[in-house]
């Protein structure tokens, strides 16, 4: 099942925030991989930075103002069970302000902060890539 209005392979984005050995994750409500917990990220927009996107996703879904970030790394999702594919950029930060809340309960489930060495299960595949890319 594709997503209205989305022609494949899309580009998505991600931002890794981590503070105190921990890393900010979401529990998505919504295809792609539904009830896995990720990072926060979404869609690039048409004539949109993926950096900038990043912290627009970032900043919707967290609540949390982003400052600086810098790229981490790229992953790339083939849900065949969903009939996605996903390019995404994938950038990290730990230069923000505030603290997290659940800002769009129609999207996401949970948000809170993990111990990198005790992630919660399932973990989204860009969420994946980010954690290997950090160690």
């Amino acid at each position: 099942m594709a997503l209205p209005g989305v022609d494949f392979p899309g580009l998505g984005c991600g931002l890794a925030i981590v503070r105190d050995g921990k890393i900010l994750l979401c529990r998505r409500l919504k295809a792609p991989e539904a009830r896995h917990w990720s990072i926060v990220g979404g869609k690039v927009d048409q004539m949109e930075r993926a950096q900038d996107a990043a912290r627009r996703e970032a900043q919707e879904e967290s609540g949390l103002s982003i400052h600086s970030i810098r790229f981490l790394c790229i992953s790339e999702q083939l849900i065949e069970a969903e009939r996605q594919h996903w390019v995404s950029l994938i950038y990290v930060t730990e230069d923000f302000s505030g603290e997290p809340r659940l800002t769009e309960p129609d999207k996401l489930s949970d948000i809170r902060w993990f111990d990198l060495t005790a992630l919660p299960q399932p973990l989204s595949r860009f969420a994946a890539d980010a954690i290997r890319a950090l160690a």
